[in-house]
This record gives structure tokens, C-alpha cells and sequence, in this order.
């Protein structure tokens, strides 16, 4: 967040998620001159990871014409980006949490998330997908998807 603090325990933001993603790829050239979202402005720090990522189909924003870069990321967001950005396929084995839905946009990468230890739940029966993530969150749940 300056060049000595990170700020653990704010919220991260869409655009940090995404940039965070890019930056772990390897700043990768979007292939795209133009950002499908309005919101998303050349010159904007996040402006080629967002352009990267819709391209790649790691999101496909809030809405068609919308990523809202500076909504904090919720739990669900992130394990989202993450389980799109590392291409997994396969099914996981089903959750019992009782606010994760089968059907859900969110579903299957809980399952992705807590079968892999990127994250398990807030408590034994919850997930709490809508709970905003922290930085220090984010580059923890980042750091144990690294390697799958």
C-alpha cells in the first residue's frame, strides 16, 4: 500500500486480487487492447491484470460492464478467481456448509479451496462467503494455491 507498509488488515480489493493473480503469472500481456468494463480505466495500476483476467476467464466481472475494482473481494470472490486462475477442472469432493449452496457461482470452488487447504471454513459450518477478505488473507489463501 506505500512503499513500507502492506496493510494486512485492510480489505482487499477486486483490482489487488486480480493484480495480485497477474503479477503470480507473470505480468502476462492481456491480449486485448481495450477493457470490456467501463469501470476500468487505461492508466489504472490494475488496468492490464483486469484486461488479462477477463481474457483468460478468471472473471467476468460484477455485472457485463462492470468489475467494480474497488469493492472488497468476499470469501466466495476470491476462491473463485483463484480455482479459475488455476484452471481446475476436476470435481472436489461436496461441502456441508450451511451457507454454501449446490449451484451457486461460488460451489465448486469452496469444494476446490477446502479439498486443496487453500482455505477451509469460518467455523466447522460455515464458509461465510459474503465476509470480505483482508490482504493478509488474500496473500495467504495465494500463497497455498501456489504450488497446484
Amino acid at each position: 500500500t506505500s512503499d513500507s507498509t502492506f496493510s494486512p488488515d485492510e480489505g482487499c480489493t477486486r483490482a489487488q486480487v486480480v493484480t495480485f493473480l497477474w503479477r503470480a503469472a507473470g505480468k502476462p500481456d492481456p491480449a486485448s487492447s481495450e477493457s470490456p468494463f467501463s469501470d476500468v480505466k487505461e492508466g489504472a495500476y490494475y488496468y492490464n491484470a483486469v484486461k488479462w483476467a477477463e481474457r483468460n476467464n478468471i472473471t467476468v466481472g460484477t455485472d457485463s460492464t462492470h468489475f467494480s475494482p474497488n469493492a472488497t473481494c468476499t470469501r466466495a470472490q476470491i476462491v473463485t478467481l483463484l480455482m479459475r486462475a488455476n484452471r481446475f477442472t476436476d470435481d472436489a469432493p461436496k461441502v456441508d456448509f450451511v451457507d454454501v449452496t449446490d449451484g451457486s457461482y461460488y460451489y465448486k470452488a469452496v469444494c476446490w479451496a477446502t479439498k486443496y487447504g487453500v482455505t477451509l471454513g469460518t467455523d466447522a459450518t460455515h464458509f461465510s462467503p459474503n465476509a470480505g477478505c483482508t490482504r493478509a488473507q488474500v496473500v495467504t489463501f495465494l500463497y497455498r494455491a501456489k504450488d497446484l
